[in-house]
Parts: C-alpha cells; structure tokens; sequence
C-alpha cells in the first residue's frame, strides 16, 4: 500500500518530491531544484534549474549536459539545511560520485511529518563485510587501482527507499577479481588467435570499473569515443586507469588481432566493429548471470558484472539500515517488496518511469534496473553511447 499523502517523499509525474524541502529527488522531467544520486541518466535529468550532487556527480554531469550545468556540489557526510530538511550525502558505491541521500525534517516539518530520518539510496552496490567482491572499495577489488568510487556506507534511519534491480534470489555475483580474471584469460586467449577482444557495457561506471582491472601487459587497450568525456573525468579526478588508446580507424591497426576495445551497448553489430578485423564479442552486464541472455543477444561471451548489489547485497542493506519501512523502486520491486512484508517490515512500491524500456541486451522489458533483458536499461542515449563519436 502506498503511503500517505503526508509523507516527507510523495511520487509525483516528474519524480520524488520532498514539500518541506522545495525539491525533487532523481526527477525524471527537468524540474527547478533537482538533488541527484548519480549521474546516470535515468536518476539526472537535462534541463533543470539546479543540481545538487556530489562533486563528482557534478563534474559527471557537467561532461554530459555543458560546463555551465547549475550544479551545487556538496561534500559527503555534510549536512545542509534546505528548508524544514537537513539533508546530507553519503556513499552508495554504485559509480564515481555515487550518493545516498539523508534527510531529516526539523522545526516545523517535523511536527508535519515526524522527525523520523529517511534515506534514499539511489543505485548501489552494497556486499556484507563492505567493499564488493571481498575487496574494500567500490570497484569490488582487492588491488587499490581497481576502485573507482568510494564503497557503499550503511545509514540507519526509519525509513529507506531502495532500488531492486537484481532483486530475485537468482542474482548472487562472484568477486570482481574472479570475473576480471575470466574477462582478462578471454583477451589472452583471442590473442593468441589473432582475434580483437570487443567489450560491451555502458560508458559511465562500468566501463571504467573494468578498465582499471585490466591487464595491459596482456595488449594494447582502446575505448569507444562515448567512453573518452567520462575517461578523462575518473582521471582527473584520481581514478588510476591504463593507458588507454582511442578506437579510430588508424589506431584501430594496432589493435587488430591482440588489443581489447570497450564500446557501450550501442556500438554492438555497429559498422564501427568493422574496423577491427575478426572479433570475439563479450559483455559484461549482471543479467549475463542468466545464460538466455547472452543467446539472445548473440554474444559470444557474458561476464556477470554489475555495480547494483545483488539479493544478498540487497537484504543486508536493508538490514543494516535499521528501518521498519522500507520503499522499493527500480527493479524486480514486487518480488523484493513481498519478501519485505513477509518478514514483519512495512514496504511498498514506488513507481518509476523507467519502466518497458529498451535494455543493453536489446530486449523489451517491463521494470527498471541496470542493463536488462527482463528489466529497463539504467543508462539512457548519453550513457549508451549514442552521444560520442568512435
């Protein structure tokens, strides 16, 4: 059941709204103060009056919409008072500059609403111990120069708005090192075969998490152009990438039969691939965790890489939160919810319009989540490629 029209977050046709604060949260339509967890396209949208963020997620967004994006950049762990909230961000581990968002009513909003604190979680990669794939930073690995954001920081509250994108028991990733180490053997191998290593996933996030888990000793490394904007924004901002080529057609002769390209989704079956000579095609999504997929899209290869957490992530979020109601969007949301409420918590689904999307794998879909063959696609054109050229 939803929740009453009282809330501190009511569902409106542009998003969450937050009265006391004079905000939405992650709008899906350009509103005139936005707060955004990330800059992923379906949680930052073009066109609003104002941003405030990360200040990563602000250098994020200012590559994709324009160096003059009104953006507010605010610390993590810093809290602000912005009408009757004091609001604060805090690591999610999803993406460089990845936020959850605190709030809490005062004065006069919280006799309205309670003082009870609410956290939204955005996108995020939560794995119990902390870190993903036993390692301690949001790139899930053990090497320090494979960690890309700051790892997801558990927050208790009262109530907590979760995403579910890989929200069924069937979800249950592998270490990041222990997938990299088959990603890595998969380049090694069509190496010696003389076959260029093609690697699909999206631009923002995923595609450098994997970049900095690379072997380059193994050959020459190459992105698509989507990639290059959001590249040099990780760079700049600390994240150690390797040396890093650009998929042109004159470059693309050195690359041809030992190098390993990344490219968004966009790019698959593309006459950009040409370019390469004899290709061994990959993805690396979460949803390769079901082999269906890889079949339908024709991949020859699928690595099982996501930076949402899986079930398991899931549930020990939400237990570490301490909350006795819990919001689920994004997702498998009924699946999660029920679960929820059959263990004694309150728990409700918040619609989202990223649902019946195109996915990465090139299916239809009818719920919201990362790169999904059963669930909407979490990054739009300007993460997927279609903005950039190669």
């Amino acid at each position: 059941m939803p929740p009453p029209r009282d809330e501190l977050l009511i569902p409106t046709d542009h998003g969450l709204w937050c009265a006391a604060g004079g905000f939405h949260i992650d709008p899906w339509k350009p509103v005139d103060r936005a707060v955004v967890t990330h800059a992923h396209s379906d949680h930052a949208v073009a066109g609003c009056g104002s941003y405030l963020c990360s200040p990563e997620t602000a250098e994020l967004l200012k590559a994709k919409f324009g160096p003059q994006t009104p953006v507010q950049p605010l610390q993590y762990s810093t809290p602000l008072a912005i009408g009757g909230v004091s609001l604060s961000l805090h690591p999610a581990g999803h993406i460089l500059g990845s936020a959850q968002i605190r709030l809490q009513p005062t004065g006069a909003a919280a006799h309205a609403h309670g003082h009870a604190v609410w956290v939204v979680s955005g996108d995020y990669m939560a794995r119990q111990g902390g870190g993903r794939g036993g390692g301690v930073g949001c790139a899930g690995a053990s090497d320090e120069h494979a960690q890309t954001c700051r790892a997801f920081e558990p927050l208790r509250c009262e109530v907590f708005i979760t995403e579910s994108t890989f929200g069924l028991p069937i979800y249950r990733w592998r270490s990041h090192d222990e997938v990299m180490r088959d990603v890595n053997r998969w380049w090694t191998t069509n190496r010696a075969e003389g076959i260029t290593s093609l690697l699909f996933g999206w631009a923002l996030g995923k595609s450098q998490r994997i970049l900095a888990s690379l072997d380059d000793s193994i050959g020459p490394i190459a992105v698509h152009g989507a990639l290059e904007r959001f590249n040099e924004v990780y760079t700049r901002l600390g994240a150690k990438l390797p040396s890093i080529l650009r998929s042109t057609s004159e470059q693309a002769k050195s690359l041809r039969g030992s190098g390993i390209v990344l490219a968004p989704p966009s790019a698959d079956r593309s006459p950009w691939m040409r370019r390469f000579g004899d290709v061994s095609t990959a993805y690396a999504t979460g949803w390769m965790q079901i082999r269906g997929t890889r079949r339908r899209r024709s991949a020859q290869r699928g690595f099982p890489l996501s930076d949402h957490s899986d079930w398991e992530g899931l549930l020990w979020a939400i237990e570490q939160t301490g909350a006795s109601r819990v919001g689920v969007t994004h997702g498998y949301t009924e699946p999660l919810a029920r679960w929820l409420r059959e263990k004694g918590l309150e728990s409700w689904i918040i619609p989202t319009r990223w649902e019946g999307e195109i996915a990465e794998t090139g299916q239809g879909s009818s719920s919201a989540g990362e790169e999904s063959p059963v669930a909407a696609g979490t990054e739009r054109a300007a993460d997927n490629g279609h903005e950039g050229s190669a």
